[in-house]
């Protein structure tokens, strides 16, 4: 891991060299920008978001029955236990372990549709907003732009900040 941000590091820097030895009149210009906030954001990122949401209260409306009778077994298993036969009390608790192993999986189910519809809904916009990047960075003049999240960006003066520029182009291509 260490080796790999020391990587970017060199590239990084080999690409600051190379701006500020080029021969530029306009000079060097550096921006950033975060595309996970361009993402949430802009009027489809914003559409895409309600629709998780939406998607994961269903999962959550839909698990919880599940929930509610895993509870109660566990409340009744916890009073009854010291006045129940010991084969009572085993069925009791393969029943709370099954229960338990469907919410389980049912959950990871959940959660890998939800992942995949963050995909589906998600990708494409980020990929939009990479081509929205580069067209800005083209007709802007900008030698480099980096993401906000890339390895070895501790630091940037919000005067760098281009995100909001992005999210009005993105916007206004629609």
């Amino acid at each position: 891991m260490r080796f790999d941000r020391a990587i970017v590091i060199v590239i990084v820097a080999l690409v600051l060299a190379w701006g500020l030895g080029a021969d530029d009149s306009k000079g060097l210009k550096i921006g950033v920008v975060d595309l996970d906030q361009a993402v949430g954001s802009t009027t489809e990122g914003k559409a895409a978001r309600e629709e998780l949401e939406r998607k994961k209260r269903e999962a959550e409306l839909e698990l919880q029955p599940m929930l509610d009778r895993y509870r109660e077994l566990t409340e009744e298993y916890q009073k009854k236990r010291v006045v129940l036969s010991p084969d009572r009390l085993r069925e009791m608790e393969l029943d709370i372990t099954e229960l338990q192993n469907r919410l389980e999986l049912k959950q990871k189910e959940f959660q890998s549709r939800l992942q995949v519809d963050f995909e589906r809904l998600v990708g494409p916009l980020r990929e939009k907003l990479v081509e929205v990047v580069s067209e800005i960075g083209r007709d802007d003049g900008y030698s480099l732009i980096i993401t906000r999240s890339a390895p070895g960006l501790m630091y940037s003066r919000e005067a760098l900040d281009i995100t909001d520029r992005i999210i009005q182009k993105f916007d206004e291509k629609g």
